[in-house]
Parts: C-alpha cells; sequence; structure tokens
C-alpha cells in the first residue's frame, strides 16, 4: 500500500510538472507570436512606403504626356447660358418622353479644371466635370455612395457657326438599371 502511495505522489507531481512547462511553453509561444506580428506589421509600413517611393520615381522618369490640356474656357464659351433639355428616349419611370426642362449653366474653371454648374433658382443644383477640346465639349456628372439613387450622367455638346447656341445630348443612367436620353440647347445669356 505504501508502495501504491509512493506512486501516486510521483504521479501527482510529475503531471503538476509538465502542466506548469505546457504553461510557460504556452506563455513564450504567445510572446513570439506577438514579436512576429509586431515584426510583419514593421515590415508592411515600410514596404508600403517602398512601393510609394517607386510611384513618386516612375513619375519622375515618364515623359509629359503632350497632348493639351486645356484649363480656362474660351471667352465665347466661359459663363452663363440659357438651357433648355427635352426628353428623347427613356426607359425610366422618372423620365417620360417630350418631358421639358430649363435651367442656367455656368461654364467655369479653376486652377483644378473645367466645371459646369447647373442654376435652378438661384441655387447650384449639379456640377459636372468638364473636357474640352476645342471641337466639342463633354461633361460627366455622377452622384456621390450617400446618394438613394445612383444617377450617372454624361453630356456631349457641340457647337455649330452660330456663337449663341451650342447643342447636345445628354445621357442619363439610374442605378445602372434605366436610361434616358435628353437633347440640349443651350442658349448664350446676354446679360453675363
Amino acid at each position: 500500500m505504501a508502495l501504491h502511495k509512493y506512486l501516486l505522489v510521483i504521479l501527482v507531481f510529475l503531471s503538476v510538472f509538465w502542466g506548469c512547462q505546457d504553461k510557460e511553453k504556452a506563455r513564450a509561444l504567445d510572446l513570439r507570436e506577438q514579436q512576429i506580428l509586431a515584426r510583419e506589421k514593421g515590415f508592411a509600413v515600410k514596404e508600403a512606403d517602398y512601393q510609394s517611393l517607386l510611384r513618386m520615381r516612375d513619375s519622375l522618369l515618364t515623359t509629359p504626356d503632350t497632348t493639351v490640356i486645356i484649363q480656362r474656357w474660351p471667352d465665347d464659351i466661359a459663363g452663363l447660358w440659357s438651357s433648355k433639355s427635352v426628353c428623347r428616349e427613356s426607359n425610366c419611370s422618372e423620365y417620360v418622353i417630350g418631358d421639358q426642362r430649363s435651367n442656367t449653366w455656368e461654364f467655369v474653371s479653376d486652377s483644378t479644371g473645367l466645371y459646369t454648374r447647373v442654376i435652378n433658382n438661384n441655387q447650384v443644383v449639379r456640377v459636372f466635370a468638364a473636357r474640352y477640346d476645342s471641337t466639342r465639349i463633354q461633361l460627366h456628372y455622377m452622384s456621390d455612395s450617400s446618394a438613394s439613387k445612383n444617377i450617372e450622367l454624361t453630356v456631349e455638346l457641340g457647337r455649330d457657326n452660330n456663337k449663341n447656341l451650342i447643342k447636345g445630348m445628354q445621357t442619363t443612367g439610374i442605378d445602372k438599371s434605366c436610361t434616358a436620353k435628353f437633347s440640349i440647347e443651350l442658349t448664350r445669356l446676354t446679360n453675363r
């Protein structure tokens, strides 16, 4: 019986001893894992800096684009225009063929580029980003992600010989599920 007690005491002692060693190993592994994660984060920051420096170097080494970007509207376009738009095609419930709308459009520019403001009742309701290449005007607008409907507008305008008239088409897309097309006619406002 004494031998049984002696073996039982040894067994309990060894299990406690191995249990303590397992806890120490687990703590050591956790510490090592935390150190590895800290190193990985440090390397990720260095990698991001490196990639940023590569992009900067590449942008400095590339030759500048030879296309001319006009950052100012010509005098015969800049300023206020009266617009009349008529819906010509539509599969959207919001627009019916024949719908007419009138607004004031203002062609403006600043150091960041060309823009066209759509004004209704003395309030700016929309600002188009613009491109102009001396033969045509391209306008683009997209609602932001917080809007209840995803609206994208593209406008293509051109000029005939009449300096006081600009004509074109506007395509309106709503939630990428329907499209409406409007003819646009802009007439120069005399009191600029």
